[in-house]
């Protein structure tokens, strides 16, 4: 007989703060009668093959609601720097161990648990990946980003003390493919044109609409896509927002 091998263990963390740029306080906002925050943690908690839902903010004094939605909707906290992020995703897998993490940032409502647990299992088939994600090539509108990456490899990211990783988490590894094993999942049609995420007034517009339209329940990605091609006066909203480049 072979021998059994061990189980995997793969958290969401979540990355969470009041102090947005562009739309401060947006994770705390109202959408379809539950908090934006809120809803990102009901659909990793949703996620089948998740372990735990870990929601990592800032111990800045404004990130104090924040803490306090996460536990209200029922996520684990952290609290690390600010201007850290991966030192708060370092915490969190130090306080709740894991393998691999997923990561989600909380300024993506609309996340479908289908796609997080596509990448948990392409993982757990094949655990010497060291990234899997939905972006590597986009094919589904922003706003569905999930990433997972293992935690030695995030243990490595912070030999180095400064760089776009410290915000962005993954961005040394995926960017380095010569180093690190990275597989991506693509849907089709291609639906990359499109915008779901939360950054901006006009994106708010446009998930309170696909919200109005499906209701406050946890959507499937084609059927976010199918309002949104349905809906050609939503996309124009917010076609010609930017996404902030990696710094």
């Amino acid at each position: 007989m072979s021998p059994m091998r061990e189980p995997t263990v793969v958290n969401v963390v979540i990355q969470a703060r009041a102090s947005s740029t562009r739309l401060p306080g947006k994770v705390l906002r109202s959408l379809g009668g539950r908090s934006v925050l809120g809803w990102v943690v009901r659909a990793a908690s949703a996620t089948p093959g998740v372990d735990t839902v870990v929601v990592a903010t800032s111990d800045a004094p404004d990130d104090d609601s924040v803490a306090d939605e996460a536990a209200r909707c029922g996520a684990e906290v952290v609290r690390g720097p600010l201007d850290d992020v991966l030192a708060r995703f370092l915490l969190a897998c130090e306080r709740y161990p894991a393998d691999a993490v997923v990561r989600l940032t909380a300024d993506c409502p609309l996340h479908d648990p289908a796609l997080i647990a596509q990448l948990v299992a392409l993982w757990r088939a094949q655990p010497e990946l060291d990234y899997v994600s939905n972006v590597l090539v986009r094919t589904l509108p922003r706003g569905f980003d999930a990433e997972l990456v293992r935690v030695p490899v995030l243990t490595e990211q912070a030999e180095e003390p400064r760089g776009p990783h410290r915000e962005h988490v993954t961005s040394g590894v995926h960017g380095r493919p010569e180093r690190y094993a990275c597989a991506g999942i693509v849907v089709s049609p291609p639906a990359g044109d499109l915008r779901v995420t939360l950054d901006t007034e006009q994106d708010w517009t446009v998930l309170e609409g696909v919200v109005a339209e499906l209701g406050d329940r946890v959507p499937a990605w084609r059927e976010v896509v199918d309002v949104l091609r349905r809906r050609p006066d939503l996309v124009a909203v917010n076609a010609d927002v930017e996404q902030k480049a990696v710094r």
